[in-house]
Order: structure tokens, then C-alpha cells, then sequence
């Protein structure tokens, strides 16, 4: 598309440039691309799920710890060692071991009733000390062991990871693009220009989507090929999800851009903003931990709105008809974003 005089249309040449200015940045490509890949391998590797789950038991060093820790050494699923009377705290509050033993008749537990591995060990102690002793059960239960695909930590992540940086590539990436150039005088010589905000601001919008498919792409590859995380969904509804929520949030960016003077200002307001969905939004943990009164406000969130509807896609297999609230909601903060930005732009 040219105008009269032969040259590309104002929204083409902002664009590329847009995409000049990025390429430029070795630590915006960083951030972008390498980064959550990053943060993916570590997490997929810290929190990676056994087939063969374990409880850690610890036994206090003394009188008949050995006929102990050797009831506990036979029994399935149990790895026992000894614990010095002076370490037992450390080891409890380290994540060494999971519960404590302290041999007498009966026995005692020590362990932390917050943690929910804690509880479990110290079942899982128990069951074993008394069979030792003796115990007969009343009946022997049948089992069914699965694991559904899809409900490893690494799967539930992986969209939460995507929803996170898709958030802040799209306030970083415009809004603080936009005040460096105010700060640097730029915006001022566009206003002499035949050009009009809404062209500025869309090259912004543009620029963002160009890059949107690298972003995306690198992640889910990425998860794919290392951690073998499912599809389950559409792919074609996953990347519609993606590219609504990079627009939804590149409105947020220019809205709070639009009337900064600084660097540092436009910074405080993009922290205030990313803040609470960082913690809300079930990026890393679900948002149902967090009390019913505060769940209208959660869900009201675009990042809760975009992990939710990416998860609800990618694990659960859903269909457009079973995310349309959470499109609604990215639908909606893109739009009034976008156009509250419009009226308030300034250019100086």
C-alpha cells in the first residue's frame, strides 16, 4: 500500500519500524523468545512429576532406631535415613525429610501439619510401623492406577508461562517504546506530520502481532518436544486465544502509555498493573487458592482470562462455545483500552 507520492502508507513504515527498533534490542529478543524457555525448562525440571512417588522419612538417632528404619526401608514407597536429635528441625524445614520418627512405644511423628507432603509421610510411616507390628487390614482394597494427560505441573504451566509473557512483551514492548520516544522528542516531530495517532498507535498494535507467532512458537515447541505436553484442543482456537490476548493487552500498554512523561513513571504504572495478575491470575498456582469473595475480581483480570481460556483449549480439549466468557473479557479490556488511549493520546 503507497500513498500519492510513491512512498509506503504511514501504518507500514511505523510498523517496520516498530520491528527495527525490536531487533535492535538484544535484551528485548532475550526476554521474548529465550526467557520463558527458560523458565520452563527449570520448572518443568524442578516440579517434574514421578511415576513412582516417594515419601523422605526421617528416624532420630538413638535406642531401637534401627528395627525402625528398617520397617520403614521394606515398606513401598518409603525412603528412610537417620536423623541427628540436633538436625531434626533443619531437615523438617529444608524439605530433607517429610516427617520425622522418634522410636518408642508407641512411636512419635514429628512433622508439619501445613504441608500436605508432611501429612502424607507421616500416613505413610504409620501404615508401615504398624504392619510391622502386626497389623492385620480388614480388607485389601483394589487399585486403579492412571495418569490422564494433561495434568502434569509442567502441562498445567506451560499456558500460564505463554498468558505471562504474551502480557508483558505486550505492556513493555509498546508502552515503554512509546515513552522513550516521547522522552527523546520523537513524538514531537510526528506531529508535524500528515500522519494521525490512531496510525501511530496501530504500527504499535502491528509490530506486536508480527512477532506474536515467533513468541508463541518457540514456547510451544519447545514444551512439546522436551516435555511432550499435549494439545488436546484446536489449534487454530489456541492461536485465535493468543492473538486476542497480545491485542487485549497491547491496548492495556498504549492506554498506559498515553499520556506518560517518563521512563520511570510509565514503568510504575506498567509494574502496578502486571503486579496483581502475576499473583491473581494462576500463572504459577491456581487462582481458586485465593478466597470466593475475591474471584469476581480474578476472573475479571485479562491474564485470568487468557490462562484460563489456554488451558480450557490446550488440556480440556474445549470449543469456542466453552470459552466465550473468557473471550468476552479480553474482548472487552482490548477494546476500551484501546479506545480510552485514542481520546487521551498526547504527543508531548
Amino acid at each position: 500500500m503507497t500513498d500519492r507520492g510513491g512512498a509506503a502508507h504511514p501504518i507500514v513504515e511505523l510498523t517496520l519500524a516498530r520491528l527495527r527498533e525490536f531487533l535492535r534490542e538484544p535484551e528485548a529478543v532475550f526476554w521474548v523468545f529465550v526467557f520463558p524457555i527458560l523458565l520452563a525448562f527449570a520448572l518443568g525440571i524442578a516440579f517434574r512429576t514421578n511415576v513412582n512417588p516417594v515419601v523422605h522419612v526421617g528416624v532420630e538417632q538413638g535406642a531401637d532406631a534401627g528395627r525402625v528404619l528398617g520397617a520403614l526401608k521394606a515398606a513401598r514407597g518409603i525412603e528412610a535415613r537417620l536423623v541427628t536429635p540436633g538436625h531434626m528441625d533443619t531437615a523438617l524445614r529444608d524439605g530433607e525429610v517429610q516427617v520425622i520418627v522418634r522410636p518408642g512405644t508407641p512411636p512419635a511423628y514429628r512433622y508439619d501439619p501445613s504441608r500436605a507432603e508432611s501429612r502424607l509421610a507421616r500416613q505413610s510411616a504409620d501404615a508401615a510401623l504398624q504392619a510391622a507390628s502386626g497389623r492385620q487390614d480388614v480388607f485389601r482394597p483394589r487399585t486403579e492406577e492412571v495418569v490422564l494427560p494433561g495434568s502434569r505441573y509442567i502441562d498445567w504451566l506451560i499456558p500460564g508461562l505463554l498468558g505471562m509473557n504474551i502480557m508483558g512483551t505486550g505492556l513493555w514492548g509498546i508502552g515503554f517504546s512509546i515513552v522513550q520516544a516521547r522522552t527523546k522528542k520523537l513524538l514531537k516531530r510526528f506531529l508535524a506530520t500528515p500522519m494521525v495517532r490512531s496510525q501511530y498507535l496501530l504500527s504499535h498494535l502491528l509490530a506486536r502481532l508480527l512477532f506474536l507467532g515467533l513468541e508463541v512458537g518457540a514456547l510451544m515447541i519447545f514444551a512439546w518436544l522436551v516435555f511432550h505436553v499435549p494439545m488436546r484442543g484446536s489449534l487454530a482456537l489456541f492461536l485465535a486465544l493468543t492473538l486476542l490476548g497480545a491485542l487485549s493487552f497491547g491496548g492495556l500498554g498504549l492506554l498506559l502509555a498515553s499520556r506518560a512523561r517518563s521512563v520511570e513513571a510509565v514503568s510504575g504504572l506498567m509494574n502496578f498493573a502486571m503486579l496483581p495478575m502475576w499473583i491473581l491470575s494462576g500463572v504459577f498456582f491456581s487462582s481458586a487458592n485465593f478466597p470466593a469473595g475475591m474471584q469476581p475480581f480474578i476472573h475479571a483480570l485479562p491474564l485470568t482470562a487468557l490462562n484460563d481460556a489456554l488451558r480450557a483449549v490446550m488440556l480440556d480439549g474445549r470449543t469456542l462455545a466453552g470459552v466465550v466468557p473468557q473471550v468476552g473479557v479480553l474482548a472487552g479490556w482490548g477494546v476500551i483500552c484501546f479506545t480510552v488511549a485514542l481520546k487521551i493520546f498526547r504527543w508531548r
